[in-house]
């Protein structure tokens, strides 16, 4: 993590699609305003017809017991590292302190809802100062959506910012295997850049956010450096990949584009540098498209952009296709920041023991996929009889539907199964009520690959064994599948 968080994005901008959802009082001015990027501003002598026009979020004056409160919906889910409660120019109506929670929630989740969620602290209960932006680290955090900000008693808040590490819903990796190029650059799908030879007139942040630039303000833009360049920025992928195509932008800069620029990947921070565009010229105010002229390379963790001699663009855009390792370690690093319930919900995906899903969430961090398979080999060791019937009791029966399949893995397990013929399915549909009635669970099996017949055949032969040993039996396969759907979980 850089030194200063506030050198990280910030997750609840409204230009990510950041928004102030509610607030139990917003008498004088406004929750919307919380979010707005530009900082906030002081107008003498603007008054409305409820008082004072501030330029921020702000209650009035409470006569009650209690203390104000406002959700906030992040625009990109992500890890906080660090707000920023800003109090500018309220400098006597500012709140005394203020407190910060975070949940995880859908996006259309309704207030009941989200006041009935799992929160969890970021900030305590601290003293702030009036006209100051007043900074906080966090220092634990969990993956979040929502954040709630208290302020005791009352009172007001320009702005808040909410700088972290993004961490959006798998999907935006697309399904592996299908060749998919995403933006591995876009602080929505959590590319960042992590240094730059010089930020003087416009943000780094700027060059991974949605949309093209709102004005020359919007956009990465350095200072006349009188010398022959390059400048630069240092983009950290989202994950691991290999570039397809480059969309270097320059929109809004119509005097002070760069003169040219090239672009080299590498799988750290430090390179070693291999050139996937060769220095090319680059004209104002223009979308640049590159493909064809990209050379293939390795996937890559980072990016360096150089421009000469200096100069703004306004966007950045690296599509490309993630690899299999680039999929694990940004899948690995979304299980280790997942809150426990949420943790505990993927995984009893896997394996519906509650108990195993306890010892796994105390195994955290895990290191790899390996370190997670070995992780669940471990959690799995000594679980009693009740333990491996709950997991057991998650699966639908060997050729039937799954009442309860939202993941769609049983459906995949028994993907062979479907077909087969009508004789075989009411076979199959026998031996299972045979086999529950004898041993008093489900008929277990990794289907995977297998048909329909071939599970017949097998569940013939379980169905004279004793229940003790098929408890046995049924534990082992329970281990086979739950390492498959880990697979499934992380490789998505």
């Amino acid at each position: 993590m850089t030194a200063d968080f506030r050198e990280l994005v910030d997750l609840a901008s409204e230009r990510l699609g950041g928004a102030a959802l509610w607030a139990n009082d917003e008498f004088f001015a406004e929750k919307d305003n919380l979010l707005r990027a530009e900082p906030a501003v002081f107008v003498p002598g603007k008054y409305t017809d409820r008082g004072k026009w501030m330029d921020g979020w702000e209650t009035r004056r409470r006569r009650t017991p209690g203390h104000d409160w406002s959700i906030v919906r992040l625009g990109v889910p992500g890890v906080v590292h660090g707000v920023v409660i800003d109090t500018a120019h309220f400098k006597g109506n500012y709140p005394e302190s203020a407190s910060l929670e975070a949940t995880t929630a859908p996006a259309q989740a309704t207030l009941e809802a989200l006041e009935a969620g799992a929160w969890h602290e970021l900030l305590p209960r601290t003293p702030l100062q009036g006209d100051t932006a007043n900074a906080f680290p966090v220092h634990r955090a969990w993956r979040a959506t929502h954040l709630r900000l208290r302020i005791f008693p009352d009172g007001g808040v320009a702005r808040l910012r909410v700088h972290g590490l993004a961490m959006p819903e798998p999907r935006w990796l697309g399904r592996p295997g299908t060749e998919q190029d995403v933006d591995l650059a876009a602080v929505e799908h959590g590319g960042v850049v992590v240094a730059a030879s010089d930020v003087f007139f416009g943000p780094r942040h700027a060059l991974g956010m949605p949309g093209r630039a709102h004005d020359m303000s919007d956009g990465w833009e350095t200072r006349r450096t009188r010398r022959e360049g390059p400048e630069w920025v240092l983009v950290k992928l989202a994950a691991e990949g290999a570039l397809r195509r480059v969309e270097l932008d320059t929109w809004r800069f119509r005097g002070n584009a760069p003169g040219s620029a090239a672009l080299a990947v590498g799988a750290s921070a430090e390179g070693p540098w291999e050139e996937v565009l060769g220095r090319t010229p680059l004209l104002p105010h223009t979308r640049h498209v590159f493909d064809e002229e990209l050379v293939p390379h390795a996937p890559a963790r980072f990016a360096r952009l150089s421009i000469w001699p200096d100069g703004g663009v306004s966007r950045l855009r690296l599509f490309g296709t993630p690899s299999r390792a680039g999929r694990e370690a940004w899948s690995i690093a979304r299980l280790n920041a997942l809150a426990p319930a949420e943790l505990r919900g993927e995984l009893l995906a896997c394996c519906a023991s509650a108990a195993w899903t306890e010892r796994m969430s105390a195994a955290r961090p895990f290191a790899d996929l390996a370190g997670l398979k070995a992780e669940a080999a471990r959690a799995a060791e000594g679980l009693g009889e009740r333990d491996w019937l709950e997991a057991f009791a998650a699966h639908p029966r060997i050729g039937e539907r799954a009442a309860r399949d939202a993941r769609g893995w049983s459906s995949q397990e028994q993907a062979r199964v479907s077909g087969a013929a009508a004789a075989t399915l009411e076979a199959l549909a026998q031996v299972n009520r045979e086999y529950e009635a004898k041993h008093g669970f489900v008929y277990l099996v990794c289907a995977t690959g297998r048909t329909a017949d071939e599970l017949l055949a097998i569940a013939r032969e379980r169905l004279a064994g004793d229940r003790a040993g098929e408890l046995v039996r049924a534990a082992a396969e329970q281990r086979k599948i739950t390492e498959l759907r880990l697979e499934k979980l992380v490789l998505r």
